[in-house]
């Protein structure tokens, strides 16, 4: 079965999609990602989304299940690359990626990660220390 690799850099996880995403795929997408969250600890997760010319309500609904289940292990999500087609859809569908914030590219992806880390460093956004 087709896998999206999921590279670890540091703290954080990288996602790079260079595929057409289908259901199936998303869906293992999401499942892979948040065992590899809780195997690794990460504390973000950065999805290059710059190959997708399409993404359908399911697609943009895994997103924000992917958001939300990164953020209850305690990691956030930033997605990069999305083509304006992409963000138009998006907003047509009315679907609103709760829980996600986006970068234009990967640098500054990686730049509001390290300062959502740096924000949280010695307890999370509920102001509990971290165990």
């Amino acid at each position: 079965m087709e896998r999206i690799p999921i590279l670890k850099m540091g703290e954080f996880l990288v996602v790079t999609i260079q595929v057409d995403m289908h259901d199936q795929l998303a869906k293992s997408l999401q499942d892979d990602l948040t065992n590899r969250i809780t195997e690794t600890q990460a504390r973000g997760v950065l999805i290059d989304i710059s190959s997708l010319d399409i993404v359908d309500s399911f697609i943009g609904r895994i997103l924000g299940n992917i958001a939300k289940m990164s953020q209850v292990l305690d990691a956030q999500t930033v997605v990069v690359g999305m083509q304006p087609a992409v963000a138009i859809t998006l907003v047509e569908l009315g679907l609103s990626l709760t829980g996600i914030r986006t970068a234009l590219n990967v640098e500054k992806g990686m730049a509001l990660l390290r300062e959502s880390l740096k924000a949280t460093a010695g307890g999370n956004a509920d102001g509990y220390a971290r165990m």
